[in-house]
């Protein structure tokens, strides 16, 4: 017997006669003793296993129960070894972890028979065998990556179910057993993503190095360097009076509303220094940017010598619509203050004031805003305080860091290009 491993006394039987068995015995010879139970359970039940955590392992347990996220059983058999090291006795030990005595002998007997590690893992358990085979499944996966039928814009569990009915000799698929199978092979059919792949050609780097060194160059009164954008916000009100929230109780309000129409927002955003300027307008149009442009000359920056704008390629964002909105005289004055840098196509994202979109929805417009009177004093009081907090938007990525992460995609030289190719 191991040393950790003893037999319950109380099932050894008196053995009778012991005197005149031991003298029949031929001396130095081992005597073992084999105690018969009554069923199987029993004798299983006979053998009890004894729990001596050395110093490491007492440490281990403690550590995995003080604290982390772990599997609720891994947890109930560290305290059935720390409980049993301590002492406990069996029943004890299944009263106070909530386990079963089954459970707990199991614990120490992995223990004593093998590790900590075997003490503590899971063992596999037999379960039902899968409903589909491993062709069903392949079948499955191709018909989830093709065509919903004919009529539904999607597949859904209970489609792909039926489809899997029609095609293979069961009677019934569960949409649970769809799931699964569909889980292990990372597969959601009934969601998709949209993007929008660029095409990194030499107009596509030129733009974006331009407006990478624009952000890095050191700030300069006379060249500011500002990023302009648009936005369009609707005005939304409230058809009832939304009631305030109380200890306990949230903010309550209508899920009615009351469309009152849209609103644009044109919003510039210093680069270099914190600042930014949220003008709400009634439209969009070629006009309205124009009228943007020269306030950003005569009102924001009239002591700058040139304006430098970083701007998307909006069909609005153009020269003309100066020419379009003043008198010729007029619009040459603004436009020599001004120096436009347009950002790549679907790079928007280079533009820093789209951050400062964000964090302008995200503070000041998540809620419901009836009008634009509302809208351009909630604006404006957002944009003080902003200001005067000295918040910044500090870029970080450099035509240097440009050049490591996308120097795949950047034109060859003496490549020749698709577009040049198709011209020839």
């Amino acid at each position: 017997m191991q040393a950790r491993v003893e037999v319950d006394k109380r099932q050894i039987l008196t053995l009778l006669g012991r005197g005149i068995f031991c003298r029949a015995t031929h001396d130095g010879h081992p005597i073992q003793l084999f105690v018969r139970a009554s069923n199987e359970e029993e004798a299983w039940m006979n053998v009890r296993y004894r729990v001596e955590l050395s110093q490491t392992e007492r440490a281990e347990l403690t550590a995995l129960l003080s604290g982390g996220k772990r599997a609720a059983r891994k947890l109930k058999r560290a305290q059935i070894l720390l409980a049993a090291d301590a002492g406990a006795s069996d029943d004890e030990i299944a009263r106070s972890v909530g386990v079963g005595g089954s459970t707990v002998y199991r614990t120490k007997q992995r223990l004593v028979l093998g590790n900590l590690e075997a003490a503590l893992r899971e063992e596999p358990r037999p379960g039902a065998s899968r409903k589909l085979s491993g062709k069903e499944q392949a079948l499955l996966v191709a018909t989830a990556c093709s065509k919903p039928p004919q009529g539904r814009a999607r597949w859904t569990l209970e489609l792909l179910a039926g489809e899997l009915v029609k095609l293979t000799e069961h009677d019934s698929l569960s949409r649970e057993t769809v799931r699964r199978r569909l889980a292990e092979n990372d597969l959601k059919p009934w969601r998709k993503d949209m993007w929008c792949i660029p095409q990194v050609d030499g107009e596509y780097v030129a733009r974006m190095e331009d407006v990478l060194d624009l952000y890095t160059e050191e700030p300069d009164p006379k060249h500011p360097v500002v990023c302009f954008d648009e936005s369009p916000t609707q005005l939304i009100g409230e058809v009832r009076e939304p009631i305030p929230a109380e200890p306990g109780q949230l903010e309550r309000c209508d899920c009615e509303y009351k469309r009152n129409g849209t609103a644009n927002l044109f919003i510039f955003l210093d680069v270099h220094r914190s600042w930014r300027k949220v003008k709400v307008t009634e439209s969009r149009a070629a006009v309205d940017f124009a009228a943007c442009m020269r306030d950003l000359t005569d009102v924001h920056f009239p002591q700058a010598e040139r304006i430098r704008v970083v701007l998307d390629n909006l069909s609005t964002h153009f020269l003309g619509a100066l020419y379009q909105a003043f008198p010729a005289a007029e619009a040459r004055r603004v436009l020599r203050r001004l120096e436009f840098h347009y950002v790549p196509k679907h790079a928007s994202w280079l533009n820093m004031v789209e951050i400062e979109i964000g964090v302008l929805r995200g503070q000041c417009l998540d809620r419901r805003i009836a009008s634009q009177q509302q809208l351009v004093s909630e604006i404006a009081a957002w944009e003080r305080q902003r200001n005067a907090s000295g918040a910044r938007i500090k870029r970080m990525f450099t035509t240097e860091k440009a050049r490591a992460k996308m120097g795949r995609a950047y034109p060859q030289p003496g490549a020749v290009s698709k577009s040049q190719t198709k011209e020839s």
